[in-house]
């Protein structure tokens, strides 16, 4: 097992050109999804948000600006828009109150010293509340442990994926209100993702540093 894995880990990569003609089957692309959804993320709070991605005319609306996604969506047997939670990961939200009544079945006192515990993280330790940007930079960051483990069940399925950053944040994010019906008061835009079947094998092996220049043990 630690084989295979480490294999679909040495063959993965950011796969340019997808064989537009084969599609995931239902029941694999579930089992990338729920990768992404078992995901781990600080305190446990989850705040991304995926919007899959299938229908030709919806790949080309939101890769409108995008200069690096485009090829990649209208290829792909599945395009992923991430989402990210902004003003609702703020430590004395009702959304977050709710989140760990009814999602993590908290009890109130628990609850209670949570929310201590992670405004004391936001104020002091990480200072998240200094602007808007810093908590969404910081949610952000979960959704990227997400988008790792989803790349990697691919792989691990035979499957190919390509992450995309390459796209006009702003003009997209106007898109996604219009024509998607996102709340950009309440989510950010983090990163965009293709999945599907390479139209040609990699041609070059990949390529990385020797473990000894990137680990330090004391």
């Amino acid at each position: 097992m630690k084989e295979a894995f480490l294999k679909a880990m040495k063959e993965r990569y950011a796969c340019k050109e997808f064989d537009v003609n084969k599609k995931i089957s239902k029941e694999d692309f579930d089992f990338i999804l729920e990768a992404g959804r078992l995901s781990p993320s600080s305190f446990g709070f989850e705040p991304w948000q995926f919007l899959v991605v299938t229908t030709p005319e919806k790949k080309l609306e939101v890769t409108e600006h995008s200069w690096g996604g485009r090829d990649r969506a209208t290829g792909a047997s599945h395009f992923m828009v991430v989402l990210t939670r902004k003003g609702d990961m703020r430590h004395d939200s009702e959304y977050l109150n709710k989140f760990m009544k009814n999602i993590q079945k908290l009890p109130e006192e628990v609850i209670e010293m949570k929310t201590k515990f992670y405004r004391d993280f936001q104020e002091e330790d990480f200072n998240l509340l200094e602007n808007h940007r810093a908590l969404s930079d910081w949610a952000a960051k979960q959704s990227y442990i997400a988008l790792g483990n989803m790349l990697t069940a691919a792989a691990f399925i035979g499957i190919n994926s390509c992450p995309v950053e390459g796209f006009h944040k702003e003009k997209t994010t106007e898109i996604l209100a219009e024509k998607f019906g996102v709340d950009t008061d309440k989510f950010d835009l983090a990163y965009m993702v293709a999945f599907g079947y390479e139209k040609r094998p990699q041609e070059f092996p990949k390529t990385r540093r020797p473990i000894e220049d990137i680990v330090k043990f004391f």
